[in-house]
Protein backbone atom coordinates (compact mmCIF):
# COMPACT_ATOMS: atom_id res chain seq x y z
CA UNK A 1 0.00 0.00 0.00
CA UNK A 2 2.80 2.43 0.89
CA UNK A 3 4.59 1.75 -2.39
CA UNK A 4 1.37 2.12 -4.38
CA UNK A 5 0.66 5.54 -2.87
CA UNK A 6 4.17 6.90 -2.52
CA UNK A 7 6.20 4.88 -5.03
CA UNK A 8 6.73 7.77 -7.47
CA UNK A 9 7.69 10.22 -4.72
CA UNK A 10 10.02 7.68 -3.08
CA UNK A 11 11.82 7.04 -6.37
CA UNK A 12 12.18 10.78 -6.99
CA UNK A 13 13.56 11.31 -3.49
CA UNK A 14 15.99 8.42 -3.95
CA UNK A 15 17.09 9.98 -7.24
CA UNK A 16 17.63 13.33 -5.48
CA UNK A 17 19.62 11.70 -2.66
CA UNK A 18 21.80 9.77 -5.12
CA UNK A 19 22.29 12.91 -7.22
CA UNK A 20 23.17 14.95 -4.14
CA UNK A 21 25.79 12.41 -3.04
CA UNK A 22 27.30 12.28 -6.53
CA UNK A 23 27.37 16.07 -6.69
CA UNK A 24 29.23 16.34 -3.37
CA UNK A 25 31.69 13.56 -4.24
CA UNK A 26 32.41 14.61 -7.83
CA UNK A 27 32.26 18.36 -7.33
CA UNK A 28 32.55 20.25 -10.61
CA UNK A 29 33.20 16.94 -12.39
CA UNK A 30 29.49 16.17 -11.83
CA UNK A 31 28.88 18.41 -14.85
CA UNK A 32 29.30 15.26 -16.95
CA UNK A 33 25.86 14.20 -15.66
CA UNK A 34 24.21 17.25 -17.19
CA UNK A 35 23.69 15.44 -20.52
CA UNK A 36 21.28 12.72 -19.26
CA UNK A 37 19.49 15.35 -17.15
CA UNK A 38 19.04 17.57 -20.20
CA UNK A 39 17.89 14.57 -22.27
CA UNK A 40 15.07 13.92 -19.79
CA UNK A 41 14.07 17.59 -19.73
CA UNK A 42 13.93 17.74 -23.53
CA UNK A 43 11.60 14.72 -23.60
CA UNK A 44 9.29 16.57 -21.21
CA UNK A 45 9.51 19.84 -23.14
CA UNK A 46 8.29 18.40 -26.44
CA UNK A 47 5.13 17.02 -24.79
CA UNK A 48 4.18 20.04 -22.69
CA UNK A 49 2.46 22.10 -25.41
CA UNK A 50 0.10 19.32 -26.64
CA UNK A 51 -0.47 18.22 -23.03
CA UNK A 52 -1.62 21.70 -21.99
CA UNK A 53 -3.82 22.17 -25.07
CA UNK A 54 -5.64 18.83 -24.86
CA UNK A 55 -6.00 18.75 -21.08
CA UNK A 56 -7.25 22.31 -20.58
CA UNK A 57 -9.62 22.21 -23.57
CA UNK A 58 -11.05 18.85 -22.54
CA UNK A 59 -11.44 20.00 -18.92
CA UNK A 60 -13.75 22.81 -20.09
CA UNK A 61 -15.81 20.40 -22.19
CA UNK A 62 -16.12 17.96 -19.27
CA UNK A 63 -17.15 20.76 -16.91
CA UNK A 64 -19.93 21.82 -19.28
CA UNK A 65 -21.11 18.21 -19.61
CA UNK A 66 -21.23 17.76 -15.82
CA UNK A 67 -24.14 20.18 -15.60
CA UNK A 68 -22.58 22.33 -12.87
CA UNK A 69 -23.66 25.63 -14.30
CA UNK A 70 -25.43 28.82 -13.33
CA UNK A 71 -25.38 30.27 -9.83
CA UNK A 72 -23.67 27.29 -8.18
CA UNK A 73 -20.85 27.24 -10.75
CA UNK A 74 -20.26 30.98 -10.54
CA UNK A 75 -20.24 30.91 -6.75
CA UNK A 76 -17.97 27.86 -6.66
CA UNK A 77 -15.43 29.49 -8.99
CA UNK A 78 -15.54 32.64 -6.87
CA UNK A 79 -14.97 30.65 -3.66
CA UNK A 80 -12.11 28.70 -5.26
CA UNK A 81 -10.43 31.92 -6.39
CA UNK A 82 -10.82 33.74 -3.06
CA UNK A 83 -9.54 30.76 -1.04
CA UNK A 84 -6.57 30.38 -3.39
CA UNK A 85 -5.74 34.10 -3.22
CA UNK A 86 -5.93 34.06 0.57
CA UNK A 87 -3.62 31.02 0.69
CA UNK A 88 -1.18 32.69 -1.72
CA UNK A 89 -1.13 36.01 0.13
CA UNK A 90 -0.73 34.24 3.48
CA UNK A 91 2.14 32.12 2.17
CA UNK A 92 3.85 35.13 0.57
CA UNK A 93 3.50 37.19 3.75
CA UNK A 94 4.76 34.42 6.01
CA UNK A 95 7.72 33.66 3.74
CA UNK A 96 8.61 37.35 3.74
CA UNK A 97 8.83 37.25 7.54
CA UNK A 98 10.50 33.83 7.85
CA UNK A 99 12.60 34.03 4.72
CA UNK A 100 14.23 30.70 3.77
CA UNK A 101 15.70 32.11 0.55
CA UNK A 102 18.51 34.30 1.86
CA UNK A 103 21.03 31.49 1.33
CA UNK A 104 20.29 31.27 -2.42
CA UNK A 105 20.04 35.01 -3.09
CA UNK A 106 21.89 35.88 -6.27
CA UNK A 107 23.43 32.45 -6.87
CA UNK A 108 22.15 32.46 -10.44
CA UNK A 109 22.65 36.17 -11.06
CA UNK A 110 25.36 35.47 -13.62
CA UNK A 111 22.85 33.50 -15.70
CA UNK A 112 20.08 36.05 -16.08
CA UNK A 113 19.42 39.67 -15.28
CA UNK A 114 16.75 41.25 -13.11
CA UNK A 115 13.47 39.37 -13.36
CA UNK A 116 11.19 41.71 -11.46
CA UNK A 117 11.76 45.32 -10.49
CA UNK A 118 10.03 47.32 -7.75
CA UNK A 119 8.69 49.75 -10.41
CA UNK A 120 7.24 46.89 -12.49
CA UNK A 121 4.43 48.08 -14.77
CA UNK A 122 1.70 45.58 -13.90
CA UNK A 123 -0.31 46.30 -17.06
CA UNK A 124 2.59 45.69 -19.42
CA UNK A 125 3.61 42.60 -17.47
CA UNK A 126 0.12 41.11 -17.70
CA UNK A 127 -0.20 41.82 -21.43
CA UNK A 128 3.15 40.21 -22.23
CA UNK A 129 2.43 37.27 -19.94
CA UNK A 130 -1.10 36.47 -21.18
CA UNK A 131 -0.89 37.22 -24.91
CA UNK A 132 1.20 36.74 -28.05
CA UNK A 133 0.81 38.44 -31.43
CA UNK A 134 1.05 35.37 -33.64
CA UNK A 135 -0.59 31.93 -33.57
CA UNK A 136 2.72 30.17 -34.20
CA UNK A 137 4.07 31.55 -30.92
CA UNK A 138 1.45 29.51 -29.05
CA UNK A 139 3.34 26.36 -30.03
CA UNK A 140 6.33 27.26 -27.86
CA UNK A 141 6.80 26.16 -24.26
CA UNK A 142 7.95 29.73 -23.58
CA UNK A 143 4.37 30.95 -24.05
CA UNK A 144 2.35 28.52 -21.93
CA UNK A 145 0.10 31.19 -20.47
CA UNK A 146 -1.22 32.42 -23.85
CA UNK A 147 -1.62 28.75 -24.85
CA UNK A 148 -3.78 28.14 -21.77
CA UNK A 149 -6.00 31.12 -22.69
CA UNK A 150 -6.35 29.77 -26.24
CA UNK A 151 -7.17 26.27 -24.92
CA UNK A 152 -9.81 27.71 -22.58
CA UNK A 153 -11.50 29.56 -25.44
CA UNK A 154 -11.26 26.53 -27.72
CA UNK A 155 -12.79 24.28 -25.03
CA UNK A 156 -15.61 26.77 -24.39
CA UNK A 157 -16.43 26.93 -28.11
CA UNK A 158 -16.54 23.13 -28.40
CA UNK A 159 -18.67 22.83 -25.25
CA UNK A 160 -21.18 25.45 -26.40
CA UNK A 161 -21.52 23.88 -29.87
CA UNK A 162 -22.46 20.55 -28.28
CA UNK A 163 -23.44 17.87 -30.86
CA UNK A 164 -22.28 20.09 -33.73
CA UNK A 165 -18.70 19.66 -32.50
CA UNK A 166 -19.01 16.02 -31.36
CA UNK A 167 -16.05 14.91 -33.50
CA UNK A 168 -13.79 17.62 -32.06
CA UNK A 169 -14.98 16.77 -28.54
CA UNK A 170 -14.01 13.13 -29.05
CA UNK A 171 -10.68 14.22 -30.57
CA UNK A 172 -9.90 16.27 -27.45
CA UNK A 173 -10.82 13.45 -25.06
CA UNK A 174 -8.85 10.78 -26.92
CA UNK A 175 -5.95 13.12 -27.68
CA UNK A 176 -5.63 13.87 -23.97
CA UNK A 177 -5.44 10.16 -23.17
CA UNK A 178 -2.69 9.62 -25.75
CA UNK A 179 -0.57 12.54 -24.55
CA UNK A 180 -1.03 11.53 -20.90
CA UNK A 181 0.16 8.01 -21.70
CA UNK A 182 3.20 9.42 -23.52
CA UNK A 183 3.99 11.70 -20.56
CA UNK A 184 3.61 8.74 -18.22
CA UNK A 185 6.31 6.92 -20.20
CA UNK A 186 8.66 9.90 -19.98
CA UNK A 187 8.06 10.57 -16.27
CA UNK A 188 9.22 7.05 -15.46
CA UNK A 189 12.68 8.41 -16.23
CA UNK A 190 12.26 11.31 -13.78
CA UNK A 191 14.26 9.79 -10.88
CA UNK A 192 17.28 9.36 -13.18
CA UNK A 193 16.88 12.63 -15.07
CA UNK A 194 16.22 14.80 -12.02
CA UNK A 195 18.94 12.97 -10.06
CA UNK A 196 21.50 13.76 -12.76
CA UNK A 197 20.36 17.38 -12.93
CA UNK A 198 20.57 17.71 -9.14
CA UNK A 199 24.08 16.20 -9.12
CA UNK A 200 25.19 18.86 -11.61
CA UNK A 201 23.52 21.57 -9.51
CA UNK A 202 25.22 20.41 -6.30
CA UNK A 203 28.55 20.11 -8.09
CA UNK A 204 28.23 23.69 -9.38
CA UNK A 205 26.71 25.47 -6.37
CA UNK A 206 27.92 23.32 -3.49
CA UNK A 207 26.14 21.21 -0.90
CA UNK A 208 24.79 24.20 1.05
CA UNK A 209 21.80 24.39 -1.31
CA UNK A 210 20.50 21.14 0.24
CA UNK A 211 20.08 23.01 3.53
CA UNK A 212 18.19 25.76 1.68
CA UNK A 213 15.76 23.20 0.27
CA UNK A 214 15.21 21.71 3.74
CA UNK A 215 14.50 25.13 5.24
CA UNK A 216 11.94 25.80 2.49
CA UNK A 217 10.29 22.48 3.38
CA UNK A 218 10.08 23.48 7.07
CA UNK A 219 8.55 26.86 6.21
CA UNK A 220 5.99 25.23 3.89
CA UNK A 221 5.07 22.81 6.69
CA UNK A 222 4.47 25.70 9.11
CA UNK A 223 2.39 27.63 6.56
CA UNK A 224 0.38 24.47 5.88
CA UNK A 225 -0.30 23.96 9.59
CA UNK A 226 -1.47 27.55 10.06
CA UNK A 227 -3.82 27.44 7.07
CA UNK A 228 -5.06 23.98 8.03
CA UNK A 229 -5.95 24.83 11.62
CA UNK A 230 -6.63 28.58 11.64
CA UNK A 231 -8.02 29.54 8.21
CA UNK A 232 -10.11 26.39 7.90
CA UNK A 233 -11.63 27.06 11.34
CA UNK A 234 -12.45 30.63 10.29
CA UNK A 235 -14.12 29.37 7.09
CA UNK A 236 -16.13 26.81 9.08
CA UNK A 237 -17.37 29.41 11.58
CA UNK A 238 -18.29 31.77 8.72
CA UNK A 239 -20.28 28.91 7.17
CA UNK A 240 -22.19 28.41 10.43
CA UNK A 241 -20.65 25.03 11.25
CA UNK A 242 -19.72 24.31 14.91
CA UNK A 243 -15.97 23.70 15.17
CA UNK A 244 -16.34 20.42 17.06
CA UNK A 245 -18.56 19.01 14.32
CA UNK A 246 -16.35 20.42 11.57
CA UNK A 247 -13.10 18.95 12.90
CA UNK A 248 -14.74 15.61 13.53
CA UNK A 249 -15.53 15.38 9.80
CA UNK A 250 -12.09 16.72 8.81
CA UNK A 251 -10.34 13.67 10.26
CA UNK A 252 -11.20 11.24 7.46
CA UNK A 253 -10.19 13.50 4.53
CA UNK A 254 -6.99 14.51 6.33
CA UNK A 255 -5.94 10.92 7.06
CA UNK A 256 -6.83 9.87 3.51
CA UNK A 257 -4.79 12.74 2.03
CA UNK A 258 -1.68 11.89 4.03
CA UNK A 259 -2.15 8.16 3.55
CA UNK A 260 -2.68 8.23 -0.22
CA UNK A 261 -0.94 11.49 -1.25
CA UNK A 262 -3.78 11.87 -3.78
CA UNK A 263 -6.44 14.58 -3.92
CA UNK A 264 -8.57 12.40 -6.21
CA UNK A 265 -8.59 9.58 -3.65
CA UNK A 266 -10.05 12.02 -1.12
CA UNK A 267 -13.03 12.98 -3.29
CA UNK A 268 -15.49 10.29 -2.08
CA UNK A 269 -14.42 10.87 1.54
CA UNK A 270 -14.94 14.62 1.13
CA UNK A 271 -18.38 14.05 -0.37
CA UNK A 272 -19.44 11.91 2.60
CA UNK A 273 -18.06 14.44 5.08
CA UNK A 274 -19.81 17.32 3.31
CA UNK A 275 -23.13 15.49 3.44
CA UNK A 276 -22.62 14.89 7.17
CA UNK A 277 -22.07 18.64 7.60
CA UNK A 278 -25.41 19.36 5.94
CA UNK A 279 -24.33 20.38 2.45
CA UNK A 280 -27.01 19.83 -0.20
CA UNK A 281 -26.62 16.96 -2.66
CA UNK A 282 -26.56 19.36 -5.63
CA UNK A 283 -23.55 21.20 -4.24
CA UNK A 284 -21.80 18.03 -3.07
CA UNK A 285 -22.03 16.35 -6.47
CA UNK A 286 -21.17 19.49 -8.41
CA UNK A 287 -18.62 21.44 -6.40
CA UNK A 288 -16.40 18.74 -4.89
CA UNK A 289 -15.48 16.97 -8.20
CA UNK A 290 -14.89 20.36 -9.80
CA UNK A 291 -12.79 21.55 -6.86
CA UNK A 292 -10.72 18.38 -6.86
CA UNK A 293 -9.43 19.40 -10.28
CA UNK A 294 -9.38 23.19 -10.14
CA UNK A 295 -9.05 24.21 -6.47
CA UNK A 296 -5.72 23.38 -4.83
CA UNK A 297 -4.69 25.62 -1.93
CA UNK A 298 -1.72 23.37 -1.17
CA UNK A 299 -0.46 23.78 -4.71
CA UNK A 300 -0.78 27.57 -4.30
CA UNK A 301 1.47 27.44 -1.23
CA UNK A 302 4.11 25.26 -2.91
CA UNK A 303 3.91 27.34 -6.11
CA UNK A 304 4.54 30.47 -4.04
CA UNK A 305 7.59 28.76 -2.54
CA UNK A 306 8.84 27.83 -6.02
CA UNK A 307 8.35 31.33 -7.46
CA UNK A 308 10.14 33.00 -4.54
CA UNK A 309 12.98 30.48 -4.83
CA UNK A 310 13.39 31.36 -8.51
CA UNK A 311 13.27 35.10 -7.88
CA UNK A 312 15.77 35.04 -5.02
CA UNK A 313 18.04 32.60 -6.84
CA UNK A 314 18.40 35.04 -9.71
CA UNK A 315 18.85 38.03 -7.42
CA UNK A 316 15.41 39.58 -7.90
CA UNK A 317 13.75 40.22 -4.54
CA UNK A 318 10.00 40.86 -5.07
CA UNK A 319 9.29 44.21 -3.43
CA UNK A 320 6.37 46.52 -4.02
CA UNK A 321 2.77 46.05 -5.07
CA UNK A 322 3.34 44.91 -8.66
CA UNK A 323 5.77 42.05 -7.97
CA UNK A 324 3.69 40.87 -5.01
CA UNK A 325 0.54 40.68 -7.13
CA UNK A 326 2.40 38.88 -9.91
CA UNK A 327 3.81 36.28 -7.51
CA UNK A 328 0.42 35.50 -5.97
CA UNK A 329 -1.48 35.47 -9.28
CA UNK A 330 1.15 33.25 -10.87
CA UNK A 331 0.96 30.86 -7.90
CA UNK A 332 -2.83 30.66 -8.18
CA UNK A 333 -2.69 30.17 -11.94
CA UNK A 334 -0.03 27.51 -11.57
CA UNK A 335 -2.22 25.59 -9.13
CA UNK A 336 -5.16 25.69 -11.55
CA UNK A 337 -3.01 24.47 -14.44
CA UNK A 338 -1.63 21.61 -12.33
CA UNK A 339 -5.19 20.68 -11.37
CA UNK A 340 -6.47 20.74 -14.93
CA UNK A 341 -3.68 18.46 -16.16
CA UNK A 342 -3.91 14.89 -14.77
CA UNK A 343 -0.16 14.27 -15.02
CA UNK A 344 1.81 17.35 -14.07
CA UNK A 345 4.78 16.66 -16.31
CA UNK A 346 6.50 19.69 -14.70
CA UNK A 347 3.86 21.90 -16.34
CA UNK A 348 3.49 24.15 -13.29
CA UNK A 349 7.25 24.58 -13.03
CA UNK A 350 7.58 25.29 -16.76
CA UNK A 351 4.78 27.86 -16.51
CA UNK A 352 6.71 29.66 -13.77
CA UNK A 353 9.87 29.65 -15.90
CA UNK A 354 7.95 30.90 -18.95
CA UNK A 355 6.30 33.81 -17.13
CA UNK A 356 9.52 34.83 -15.35
CA UNK A 357 11.57 34.50 -18.53
CA UNK A 358 13.87 31.78 -17.18
CA UNK A 359 15.62 28.95 -18.97
CA UNK A 360 13.10 26.06 -18.97
CA UNK A 361 15.76 23.71 -17.58
CA UNK A 362 15.46 25.57 -14.25
CA UNK A 363 12.07 23.83 -13.89
CA UNK A 364 13.95 20.79 -12.57
CA UNK A 365 15.20 22.83 -9.60
CA UNK A 366 11.62 23.88 -8.86
CA UNK A 367 10.37 20.30 -9.17
CA UNK A 368 12.57 19.40 -6.19
CA UNK A 369 10.50 21.74 -3.99
CA UNK A 370 7.28 20.18 -5.29
CA UNK A 371 8.58 16.69 -4.52
CA UNK A 372 9.64 17.33 -0.92
CA UNK A 373 6.46 19.34 -0.20
CA UNK A 374 4.07 16.83 -1.79
CA UNK A 375 2.43 15.58 1.42
CA UNK A 376 1.59 18.98 3.01
CA UNK A 377 0.45 20.20 -0.40
CA UNK A 378 -1.92 17.26 -0.83
CA UNK A 379 -3.29 17.75 2.69
CA UNK A 380 -4.34 21.34 1.94
CA UNK A 381 -5.59 20.45 -1.54
CA UNK A 382 -7.88 17.76 -0.16
CA UNK A 383 -9.20 19.46 2.98
CA UNK A 384 -9.73 22.75 1.16
CA UNK A 385 -12.25 20.93 -1.01
CA UNK A 386 -14.28 20.02 2.05
CA UNK A 387 -14.31 23.66 3.15
CA UNK A 388 -15.24 25.06 -0.29
CA UNK A 389 -18.74 23.46 -0.56
CA UNK A 390 -19.55 24.80 2.93
CA UNK A 391 -18.85 28.32 1.71
CA UNK A 392 -20.72 27.77 -1.56
CA UNK A 393 -23.80 26.68 0.39
CA UNK A 394 -23.42 29.66 2.70
CA UNK A 395 -23.52 32.06 -0.26
CA UNK A 396 -26.08 30.30 -2.49
CA UNK A 397 -28.37 29.06 0.31
CA UNK A 398 -29.10 25.98 -1.81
Amino acid sequence: MIWKNYGTSILLLLGLVAGGILGVVLGEDAHVLQAPGTLFLNLVFVLVVPLVFFSVSNAIVVMRRSGVMGKVLGTAMGVFMVMSLVAGLFAFGFMSVWNPYKGVLGQGENLVGEIMKPDLDLGDALVSAFTVNDFALLLSREHLLPLIIFALLFGMAVALLGPKAATIERFLAEGEKVIIKMMDFVMRLAPIGIGCYFADTIGTLGGQIVGNYLEIFVVVMVVTALIYFILHSVYALFSGIPLAKFWKEMIAPSVTAVGTCSSAACMPVNMTAARNLGVSEKIVEGVIPLGTNLHKDGSVVTSTAKILFALYFFGSVPEGFGPTVMVVLLAVLGSIVVGAIPVGGMTGELLICAVLGLDPSFAASLLIIGTICDIPGTLLNATGNLVAPLLVQRFTKE
